[in-house]
């Protein structure tokens, strides 16, 4: 039986919400062992002067403890 692990990551992009989930996604993979699966929990973007400049995600990351 193995018992998994739920930690918080939010990350940003200037292309897109799908790449803000692969920066976290590939950020929390370098750091914790046996990632598994994410959600995003949240999704916002920042604007300037009219425009979009930043897409950011909330993710949920499940990782399996040793």
């Amino acid at each position: 039986m193995s018992v998994a692990r739920v930690t918080e990551v939010s990350a940003g992009s200037k292309k897109s919400f799908e790449d803000a989930v692969e920066v976290g996604v590939k950020r929390a993979s370098e750091t914790l062992k046996n990632v598994e699966g994410a959600w995003v929990q949240d999704q916002k973007v920042i604007i300037k002067d009219g425009k979009i400049v930043e897409y950011r995600v909330a993710l949920k990351v499940t990782f399996v403890l040793e």
